[in-house]
């Protein structure tokens, strides 16, 4: 079972920044897929921002531009890989619960447009003030 141990968030005034880490541990495949998702109130799940092991990224459309997704993979052989995502020029609207996730495999076409991961950790609140 794959583990996602989340850090960072906070309140920021419309403008700052957060940084948002995420230790993923106990997984199978190295090659997973990790990325971030968020929940804003009144709306479903959204995929944010994911990184694969060859360090290809993909973001949504309201993180482009914004936030950078970045990994650190020194202690792969432990078994652990660390996901960090910087945000900037927050805006009210990201306000909500943002999520750690992975897929136990690869990140799919699809994986961050679908939000369709295996794993989520446990959240972390997020909110801009204007």
């Amino acid at each position: 079972q794959v583990q996602l141990v989340e850090s960072g968030g906070g309140s920021v005034q419309a403008g700052g920044s957060l940084r948002l880490s995420c230790e993923a541990s106990k997984y199978t495949s190295s090659s997973m897929c990790v990325g971030w998702t968020r929940r804003i109130p009144g709306k479903e799940r959204e995929g944010v921002a994911l990184i694969d092991r060859d360090g290809r990224t993909e973001y949504s459309d309201s993180a482009k531009g914004r936030f950078i997704i970045s990994q650190d993979t020194s202690r792969i052989g432990d078994k652990v890989i660390k996901v960090n995502l910087q945000m900037a020029n927050l805006k009210p609207d990201d306000t909500g619960t943002y999520y750690c996730a992975a897929e136990n495999v690869y990140c799919y076409d699809d994986t961050l447009r679908r939000s369709a991961f295996d794993y989520f950790g446990q959240g972390t609140q997020v909110t801009v003030s204007p």
